[in-house]
This record gives structure tokens, sequence and C-alpha cells, in this order.
């Protein structure tokens, strides 16, 4: 079976936030492409890391584990996580996981650049 190639495009939408569109599979092998991404997304003045799922094909327990890592990180450069476009089950699964604790989930982007325009 082909692998589906993951890709993480970084927009910028304000001075202040950055999105990262997710679109393929994110496993533990997304490590390089995602951490890219982050680092991308992480310049000066950026509060907020903003990450959508809706292009999400399929995420697994090594796919979480990178979510953390970026959760971390951008604890530490003083940053918030939101997040939309999560289907209910990978909802679910960070309610399960306790990453909704830690991340903000939002049912659109507009919600999601709203909650980080508060930040």
């Amino acid at each position: 079976m082909p692998e589906t190639a993951t890709t993480f495009n970084v927009r910028e939408v304000s001075e202040t936030a950055r999105v990262i569109e997710i679109k393929g599979d994110v496993t533990a092998q997304s490590e390089d492409v995602l951490m890219d991404a982050y680092g991308r997304a992480n310049v000066d003045g950026v509060r907020s890391i903003v990450l959508s799922f809706a292009a999400l094909d399929y995420m697994n327990s090594g796919g979480i584990g990178l979510l953390v890592t970026v959760l971390v990180r951008a604890q530490r450069n003083s940053q918030r996580v939101l997040a939309y476009g999560l289907s209910d089950h990978y909802r679910q699964i960070f309610e399960l996981t306790r990453l909704d604790d830690a991340v903000g989930i939002h049912d659109s982007e507009a919600d999601a650049l709203a909650a980080a325009e508060e930040a």
C-alpha cells in the first residue's frame, strides 16, 4: 500500500498567529516535516499556533506524541496552541488523552483565529 504524503503548510494570518495546515497522515515518521513547519511558524511576535486538521487523513499514537512535542515547544515560547477541523473521532482522542486541556479546540478556522487574537 503506498504511503500517503504528509504536508504541513504554514500560513501567516496575522502578526501574532500562524496556521499550520496538516494534510495526510500524522505518524512518528512525520517528525521532521512537522518540526520544520513549527520552526517556520515560530517567528518573533507569534503568540498563537493554530493547527488545521481539516485535511487530516489519519493520526496514530506516534502522531499524538509529535503534537505533544509541538505543544511543549510552543509553551516554552509562551505560545498558545489552538486547533480546528478535528473529526468527532479525533476530538474524542484529544479528550481521552487530555490534549483538549492544553489545546484550544474550535469548530472552525474563524473561531480558532478569534481565540488566537484574544491571546
